[in-house]
């Protein structure tokens, strides 16, 4: 990759003419919010419940895409996300998010989640970012005390996850996996490190501060192990781990969004750095196929081969993190190889597509939705984002 390297242009032209005109067009002007599902055979579901992680990401992807850019028609998408949050997805008597909404915008899951108060944190305080307006940032505020208050428990050091919405403590089923049922998460922490990270450039609070130092301390000192190179997943209150999971696609987006944070907050500390490191390391030795695609997990020795969507645009901007970091042009060539493939496999041809949510060794894709209440934006726009702010920065721009 060099000055003169085409992925600039590349990347740029796959966000600006694919990505986010797809979910423009997901835009329900009837009911508000954005339509909860497109099917693999790209059919719109009008009536399809409208997921609160999904608008928050929509909400995200869209006020940074006018921060960038600063074209009109992303704030008015932006908007429009951020009005179906705070009329149809907080909860005004109890406060938070909920977790789900019917097409109309009618409470459906009221459930609680911590994970996904967190990403109402990130894509308030980004809209607040882009526009300054105030109502944003209030909002983000009362959220992070709501995390901190009801979701931080200090006996176990460590975030709560799930609630009811009267905001009594229940059994997390939104957030674990892998056969067990995880009373803490690395993935709720670090989007709460990410969300947190977000907060603290719009409101540099010390308690945000502190909190950020902390949430650092725990990714490290409880969840980060040093021998195999990885973060452990799932944790009974106890800290002791339930599965031999290795996560790759969580391990390297933890380790640009953890140098994010101590960037953000001014926090260096040499074992920061050195797990950030550490983890880039581990992703690129044990995760790469021959295709240059990356791996979605290992359980118990087995691999997982699957290439997720998510996990190659995470992939690619943690590379590029390390490549920053230390100089490798190993790094360098590796987002290199993932963008390669991803352009090619995982990126949906089809007109009016978007990015296939996974495929196959034979590059077959999954079939499974193209946009539904985990399937958003905020990945790969993100990814673009990120590729093109860092490359612009290093003058790797064509």
């Amino acid at each position: 990759m060099n000055t003169h390297d085409p992925i600039f242009n590349e990347i740029r032209k796959e966000w600006l003419e694919h990505i986010l005109p797809f979910w423009t067009r997901l835009k329900d002007e009837s009911n508000g919010g954005y339509y909860g599902e497109v099917d693999f055979s790209l059919t719109v579901k009008p009536r399809a419940p409208k997921g609160c992680i999904a608008n928050s990401r929509i909400l995200w992807s869209f006020a940074a895409a006018y921060r960038v850019t600063g074209i009109a028609d992303y704030l008015k998408c932006a908007r429009h996300a951020f009005s179906f949050l705070t009329k149809r997805l907080l909860d005004s008597e109890l406060g938070g998010l909920i977790w789900m909404a019917d097409y109309q915008g009618n409470p459906l899951d009221t459930r609680k989640h911590i994970y996904n108060q967190a990403f109402g944190v990130y894509a308030l305080s980004e809209y607040f970012r882009a526009t300054g307006e105030p109502d944003a940032l209030k909002l983000a505020q009362e959220l992070f005390k709501t995390i901190e208050t009801v979701g931080y428990d200090e006996q176990i050091g460590a975030y709560r996850e799930e609630f009811d919405r009267e905001w009594n403590e229940q059994p997390n089923e939104m957030l674990s996996g892998n056969g067990v049922v995880a009373d803490i998460t690395m993935n709720t922490h670090i989007h709460v490190l990410e969300a947190y990270t977000t907060l603290y450039r719009i409101w540099p609070d010390p308690q945000v501060r502190q909190s950020l130092d902390r949430l650092l301390s725990i990714l490290h000192d409880r969840m980060f192990d040093p021998e195999l190179g990885r973060l452990n997943v799932f944790f009974d209150k106890n800290w002791a781990s339930l599965t031999d999971v290795t996560s790759f696609g969580h391990d390297i987006e933890a380790s640009w969004l953890i140098q994010d944070a101590i960037e953000a907050a001014e926090l260096s500390n040499p074992k920061y750095k050195q797990m950030v490191l550490a983890l880039a390391h581990s992703v690129s030795e044990r995760a790469i196929q021959s295709d240059g695609s990356v791996m979605n997990e290992e359980e118990g020795g087995r691999l997982d081969t699957t290439r997720i969507w998510w996990v190659q645009a995470e992939a690619m901007v943690g590379f590029l993190n390390a490549y920053e970091l230390t100089g490798e042009a190993r790094f360098l060539e590796l987002v290199r190889k993932i963008w390669s493939y991803t352009s090619q496999k995982l990126i949906d041809p089809r007109p009016g597509g978007e990015w296939y949510w996974s495929v196959d060794g034979q590059g077959n894709p999954a079939g499974r939705e193209i946009a539904g209440p985990w399937k958003c934006p905020y990945h790969n726009s993100r990814f673009c984002i990120e590729m093109l702010l860092r490359m612009e920065r290093l003058h790797l721009k064509a």
